[in-house]
Order: C-alpha cells, then structure tokens, then sequence
C-alpha cells in the first residue's frame, strides 16, 4: 500500500491547496447559481450539503483520486467481507453485520454471523417485553421504573446519546440512567432518587473485569442488597452484556441473562449489539430494529454508491482535506437540536479513539496530521459561547450544522427560530462581512466619521469558514440510526486514506497499567518515591491533604 503522501493525487492536492488559498466562498456563489446543487446529495430523509465547504469541482475530483489510490473502494469491500482489517489485533470489523436486516450471509472465518447476532436480538426482544410489560419485577414483585447503565467508553457513550436523543420515544414510567465514571459522585447523584425494589440495572462489560465498571456494579450491589436486605434477589436486578460467563455467574447474575457479542465489535461501535439494550427497554425492540434499519439503510448507500455519490466517502474526504491540506486541527459539529446533547461528545469518542493515530498499517511513523479534535455544542447554546471564534477568531474550524425540518415539541415559533439561527450562522460562517459593508452599516446607524473608523474592522468578518449543514425530515429511532452510521463510515474513510488503523485503541491502555500500579500505593501508610519528581510529590502531597484513612 503507497504512502498517502507518495500518492499522485496527495501531491496534486497539495498544490492545489494554493488555488483554494486564493478563493472565497462568497465568489463561488457568485460565479456559479448551481453550486448548491452541484454539491449536495439526498439520501433517504437526509439532505447534505457541502456547498459551502472550501472545494471546487476539481477539488473534488482530486479527492476522489486519492481515494482510488489508496483503494477506499476496495477496503470498503474487505470491511464487509468480513476480513480482519483490524490488523493489530487479528480482527474483523463488523457492526455492519449487528443492524443487517437484509440478513444477507457475512462470514467471519468461513462462518455465518447473523444466526447469532440474530439470536441475542431474538433474546432482547423477549427480555425487553417482559420488562416494559411488567411481567419481569424486582425481588419484591414491584415492576421496574428504573434501568441503570454501568459501563464506559462505548458500553456508555452511544447508549446514553441514543437514549437521550430518543427520550420522546420512551416508554412513560420507564427511565434510563447511565453511570461511567469511577467518581464515587457518579454513582450517588444516580442512585440516591431510585427504588431498589424498582430498579434494574445493565451490567455492560465484555470481560466483565474493566475496573471502572466492575468497581461502580460492585457497589450498586451493595446499595442493593443493604437496602433490601433478606429480600435482595441481585438476579432480579442485575442483568449482564458480556462474553464471560464465568464472571457473570460469579457476579450473581443468571447467565441466562446474559446478552453476548463479539470481538469483531469495538466499542465504540457497539450500540447496535446488545450494548444497545437499555435504550432497546426505553424504546421497545420494534423501534430499536427501526434503528437498525437506518443505519442499515446508510451501509448499503455506503457500499454500493460511486463514491462522487457516496455521503460518507465525501464527509471523511472532507475532513482529511482539512485536516492535511487547510492545517485545520478541529472540527465543530453543531446539532440544533436539544435531543442531540451529547451527539458531539458521542463523536468524539468515534472519531478521535479511531483515528487518533501516528502509526501506519505498514508500522511507519506518520508525517502527516490524522485525526482531528472532534468538539461541539447544541444550536443556540453555541453562538452564545464559542461562535465568536469561529466567525472572528485565528483558527480554521470546518463545522457540520445538523437540524431536523420538524420539531418534536412543537411550541408557537421555537423551532422557526431555531432553524433561522441554523441558516444564518452556515451563511454568516460562509459570507462574512467585508470593511465597506461593515462602514456602511455603521454610517446607517448614525456614527460620526471617527467612530466608523475606530470599530469597522472590529465589524468585519472574513467569512470564508466552510460548514456543511444535515437537515433530516424529524428525528425517529431510523433517523437517528442513519445519521449515527454516516459518521462511522465518515471515520472509516479518514482512516482508509491515511492507511492507518481505525479499529484499535492501544493509546488508552499506558495510563490504564500506570494506574494499577499507583493504586496500591495510595492504599498504603508512607510516602513514594517510585516515580518521577512531579508524580512523586503529587502522591505524597495529596496524603499529607487527605490525611489518614
């Protein structure tokens, strides 16, 4: 496989970079009435718009060029093939397969996977309706009103976004709460307004050993079991996402409440899987397969269209055309819309554990930038925090702008409102406003000649800043599931072009084994000096402050 920057179409780009450094947005407009429809596609209920991002046609084509070189075309297919593209770990990738409901075969060493992700679907659908039906209760016979989450990093972030993103869709007197984070305040600020009788709680660990997670259910079984006391059935109140049942069993859970998946899911990838299961009991099993379906729907486009067609193949060629071309170090993504609180937080996980990478497939040191930081907030909250910076300031931040033509929660003209807002901040981004606009402006507000002076080029913007705006028909668990799989193709395409390994996440396992060993440390009488000087007196400082234990 070539370098990406051995590739002709790279050092095309590369060159080409200076005809874009001399372009402006509001000029391409101008000189072409079509733009947007030369650069916008549909797919299902989703519109996307690229035409305001800083390309051209030939942009584009040479895009599509580097693509080829590095055979996105034919990694794609490998993915889908079921072949261990995971190289670093000898595995395949396939949260395709989990949401395949065209149930088409895909093999993993010669074998069928969907009878078996078909079977824990099969296993979630019954478990799911015995408990939103009331037929599943606590040990004390009360039915659940409360279905706690305890995982991290993918066992929490995508089940938490869909399940807030698909509240309106939950069953009324069923919540779903979510616990991660190892900061006993987690724990406590979750647990201290439920009901044990009422409460049920997904245990999601694929070893069953990750210490954050194992440490927070340990603890949940505790405050169970203390609280109800001789009627405590943890069996009743705990259920396990995992593969290891021995575990499992040991933890005090039935295993035949043990939802399994593969190690052909990462993580971060793993919503569609039985990860999935608290918003599957928010949401009810038939909405979930809707969810699925969506998702679906995008892995087929994602599969079969050319990619000057391809919404993924264009959204991940954008971003490397920032990231390794433009100097972008970010991007924003900005949905207007409440549902969406955490999609950004979500994303960054996908994004940067993906593609956070300076290591090749071929074991090279990159010299090239891979993946940006991934940032944002919900629309309007945003303009009113870091907009300033994104019209006015120093950086090149490419922004995706998400908004939903309807409104769940239609109120007199809130969401009219808002989606003004979402049109003028990708019309402001792009036009900006130049010196003599901003002098006249100023003048029709009655200031003198000095005054007009001293604050027009605080009044004026550079535009310039590309976006491209998601409108999709109203959000439902399918559009949700569309709109979640385009960025994880998005990632994949970043990933394919820069020949790096978007499916391991070996950065995050340093600070894991430092951690284990440091442990034992504060757990013990007298000071340290096993470390550096910094880590050394951070210790020992903070025994001095905690005090004895």
């Amino acid at each position: 496989m070539p370098t990406p920057p051995s590739t002709q179409a790279w050092k095309a780009l590369a060159d080409y970079r200076r005809v874009m450094d001399q372009a402006h947005l509001r000029d391409m407009f101008r000189d072409d009435p079509r733009r947007f429809e030369r650069f916008s596609l549909r797919l299902g209920p989703i519109l996307y718009d690229y035409s305001k991002q800083r390309i051209d046609t030939r942009c584009m084509e040479l895009l599509f060029s580097l693509a080829r070189e590095m055979d996105l075309e034919g990694k794609i297919q490998a993915m889908y093939s079921g072949a261990r593209i995971n190289r670093t770990e000898d595995r395949s990738v396939l949260h395709i397969a989990l949401r395949n409901r065209s149930n088409r075969p895909i093999e993993v060493d010669g074998q069928d996977v969907m009878p078996g992700v078909n079977a824990v679907l099969d296993q979630m659908r019954e478990f799911t309706a015995r408990v939103r039906s009331g037929e599943w209760t606590g040990s004390t016979g009360r039915q659940i009103t409360d279905v706690v989450n305890i995982g991290i990093g993918g066992s929490d972030l995508g089940p938490r976004m869909a399940a807030k993103a698909l509240a309106a869709y939950g069953q009324p007197g069923l919540s779903c709460h979510f616990v991660s984070n190892i900061d006993p305040t987690h724990l406590h600020q979750c647990l201290h307004a439920l009901d044990p009788e009422t409460t049920l709680f997904v245990i999601a660990s694929k070893t069953f050993t990750t210490q954050e997670t194992m440490t927070n259910a340990r603890s949940a079984r505790k405050w169970l079991t203390d609280e109800l006391g001789e009627k405590a059935d943890v069996a009743r109140h705990f259920v396990a996402v995992s593969t290891n049942e021995p575990k499992v069993r040991e933890f005090g859970i039935d295993p035949k409440n043990m939802f399994r998946f593969w190690d052909w899911v990462g993580g971060r990838y793993s919503v569609w899987s039985a990860i999935g299961l608290p918003l599957a009991l928010l949401i009810g099993m038939d909405r979930f397969e809707d969810f699925l379906l969506g998702a679906h729907m995008v892995d087929e486009h994602f599969q079969t269209a050319e990619l000057e067609e391809n919404v993924p193949a264009i959204m991940g060629l954008l971003a490397v055309w920032y990231s390794s071309f433009l100097g972008a170090e970010s991007q924003a993504v900005l949905p207007y819309d409440q549902y969406l609180e955490d999609f950004p937080a979500y994303l960054q996980q996908g994004e940067m554990e993906s593609n956070g990478k300076r290591i090749t497939m071929d074991g090279e040191v990159v010299d090239y930038p891979t993946g940006p930081i991934i940032w944002g907030e919900p629309g309007t909250n945003g303009q009113h925090a870091f907009f300033q910076l994104l019209h006015q300031g120093t950086r090149l931040v490419p922004c995706d702008f998400i908004a939903f033509a309807r409104s769940l929660n239609p109120i007199g003209e809130h969401h009219e409102i808002l989606l003004a807002n979402f049109f003028a901040q990708t019309e402001a981004l792009m036009r900006g406003k130049t010196e003599a606009e901003a002098k006249e402006e100023l003048k029709a507000q009655g200031l003198d000649q000095e005054q007009v002076e001293r604050l027009v080029r605080h009044k004026t913007f550079p535009g310039n800043r590309p976006s491209s705006s998601i409108v999709v028909e109203e959000l439902t668990p399918y559009t949700l599931g569309a709109l979640m799989a385009l960025y994880e193709h998005k990632i994949f395409v970043q990933g394919a072009v820069w020949n790096i390994n978007s499916f391991d996440q070996m950065g995050v396992e340093l600070g894991k084994q430092l951690a284990k060993a440091i442990l034992p440390e504060l757990q013990s009488p007298g000071s340290v000096s096993a470390h550096d000087n910094s880590t050394n007196g951070l210790i020992n400082a903070w025994k001095a402050l905690a005090g004895p234990r």
